[in-house]
């Protein structure tokens, strides 16, 4: 992961050639995943490591690499292993030709002999096959990692691996460098690294989507195997947060959480990354803290062990999605809004009214009716068939809502020639073909201050069909004809369209009755700062309640129980009190 530089001296191939050019020494991630040397020096540091403690009775798992990416590698073999990956998919030039529109601007390709370097090319379907092709590059390379470790493990070993998030000063969204879906299956436990705000900006928001996206993974619980104990001067938590990101972590399906790092280091790097030790070495709040973790989870571990999130909503994400909305970016340089800013709009409004949600991959397209909704991000590639299977979903008797840029161009970035959203216009009950960015709109329909209607980025222009419903229409001289959110009936499910980016407010004020076409009532649920969040199996229950704010708050008890920490009686109504920053669990027959 940090390669020495006596191989770089010694084999200057191991520094992966990137967009930015060779390779410089010094930081980490600097080295090419497909290099021989590199691979064969990474083979005998993993066999000599792992027989080293493969029969220590003490080692239960093994974690292969760290934060695994393709790391911009892009150098000659890269090309070349990818120019043969297009041509076992394509066979001709021609094909490849057509399918991603290259004879525009004279970027046909002839011969497979002649094609070009792929870095600095404009056709966005040539870079979204690149990503993809280096997506299973990762692929390729954790599960090989994972074929010379099972070598060694013994049977009950775990394997996993710690994915990391898109980051945005923390853990923000989807990976663009890893399919977690496909790289996870050579796993026997789904891990990952979760950072986030901290102090008054700590919300559990990075904590529940992290989750979701972890634990749909392998459709299991999952391992925490970083996250901050204290980290930045910014992150230094308040007493009782520690307490707080374990307990949610256990709520939305972790079984570890581990802290990165022990102690804080005193020179390098991460210096000032801070772990669960300061520099001193001496207990402080966060040891203290932690220990009042480790206790805590040796009481709940019986009870919850065997406990799962069931969630009756999903989110499905796209990384072919996310590369292709990155080559034609929404919005304004004023309002620019991305791939992850649409998932996470999505998201935090479930997570603000304390509706779990699993995430879903393209390759989950089959078990869409395990969800009575299903909400769809900004899916702007997709193939015919998994559109077909978003509308069969619906007129199946499922609760579909599509945002904005969903349904345009196929796999391939090539747009659909026909109406939009290809596909689903007739289940969705509209169709568009202008769109713009928004100047001066407001959305009608919803009771809020002018501020909070303010559309926001992006908008389409949409034409309700007949018999679509038309919830909001946008405030403006030229655009107030068109529909901003729809509900139409279809088959006998329901299918909403939002076609354009909202403030959080309004998403809010608008999700409850999406909600309520799939059966799902907020009655009695508390809105964010206060979160619910519940696991459950065999006849049993536990209830998170989570208080993420400063304010002492009063929540209501949604069953009676036993709060799980002191042993004491919870009557169903009852008023618990959360302290700022707390927590209580409350377990039940269910």
């Amino acid at each position: 992961y940090a390669v020495p530089a006596w191989m770089v001296r010694r084999h200057p191939g191991v520094l992966a050639q990137t967009h930015a050019g060779p390779g410089r020494y010094g930081p980490r991630q600097i080295m090419d995943i497909t290099d021989p040397d590199y691979l064969r020096y990474a083979e005998r540091v993993i066999r000599k490591l792992i027989g080293h403690v493969c029969g220590h009775p003490a080692v239960v798992g093994y974690q292969l690499d760290n934060e695994t990416k393709h790391y911009d590698v892009c150098g000659e073999r890269v090309q070349r292993r990818f120019v043969a990956w297009l041509r076992a998919q394509f066979g001709t030039t021609d094909a490849l030709n057509a399918a991603f529109g290259l004879d525009y601007w004279s970027n046909r390709v002839d011969d497979w002999d002649d094609f070009p370097d792929v870095r600095n090319t404009i056709n966005a379907s040539l870079r979204g096959a690149f990503e993809r092709f280096r997506r299973e590059l990762v692929t390729e390379f954790l599960a090989w990692q994972a074929s010379i470790v099972r070598e060694y493990a013994r049977p009950g070993q775990f394997l996993t691996h710690n994915f990391d998030f898109a980051w945005r000063n923390h853990s923000y969204g989807v990976q663009p460098a890893v399919d977690h879906k496909q790289a996870a299956q050579c796993l026997t436990v789904a891990g990952c690294d979760i950072y986030h705000p901290s102090q008054d900006d700590l919300t559990g928001m990075e904590i529940a989507f992290g989750g979701a996206i972890t634990r749909g993974l392998l459709r299991a619980p999952y391992l925490v195997l970083e996250t901050q104990a204290q980290g930045f001067p910014c992150w230094t938590p308040y007493p009782g947060q520690l307490f707080l990101q374990a307990m949610s972590h256990l709520a939305h399906g972790a079984h570890m959480v581990e802290y990165w790092h022990w102690h804080s280091i005193h020179n390098a790097i991460e210096t000032y990354w801070k772990g669960l030790l300061s520099h001193d070495f001496l207990p402080g709040e966060p040891y203290r803290e932690a220990c009042r973790i480790g206790e805590a989870m040796r009481r709940l571990a019986p009870a919850i062990a065997d406990l799962r999130v069931k969630s009756r909503c999903a989110i499905l994400v796209s990384n072919d999605a996310l590369t292709a909305v990155e080559s034609f970016p929404i919005g304004s340089a004023d309002e620019p809004c991305d791939y992850n800013r649409v998932f996470r709009f999505l998201h935090d409004a479930f997570y603000r009214a304390n509706v779990p949600v699993d995430v879903l991959f393209p390759e989950d397209a089959d078990g869409l009716d395990r969800y009575d909704l299903v909400a769809v991000p900004a899916l702007y590639a997709a193939p015919e068939s998994l559109l077909a299977r978003l509308r069969d979903y619906a007129l199946g008797g499922g609760t579909l809502l599509c945002t904005f840029k969903t349904a345009f161009s196929d796999e391939h970035v090539k747009v659909y020639p026909d109406r939009q959203p290809h596909l689903l216009a007739d289940a969705l009950g509209v169709s568009y073909s202008e769109f713009t960015y928004p100047r001066g709109v407001t959305l009608s329909g919803v009771g809020l201050p002018a501020e909070q209607r303010r559309v926001r980025s992006f908008m389409e222009l949409v034409t309700p069909a007949p018999g679509a419903q038309v919830l909001c229409r946008y405030e403006h001289p030229h655009w107030g004809r068109y529909a901003a959110f729809t509900r139409n009936a279809c088959g006998s499910g329901h299918a909403y369209y939002l076609a354009c980016l909202t403030s959080d407010e309004a998403l809010d004020a608008l999700l409850p009755g999406v909600l309520a076409d799939a059966g799902i009532s907020l009655d009695g649920l508390p809105r964010f700062p206060l979160c619910v969040r519940t696991l459950e199996g065999e006849g049993r229950r536990a209830r998170f309640y989570l208080n993420y704010s400063d304010d002492a708050r009063d929540i209501r008890a949604l069953e009676g129980g036993v709060d799980a920490l002191t042993g004491e009686p919870v009557a169903q109504d009852a008023s618990l009190t959360l302290g700022p920053w707390g927590v209580r669990i409350v377990l039940s027959r269910a």
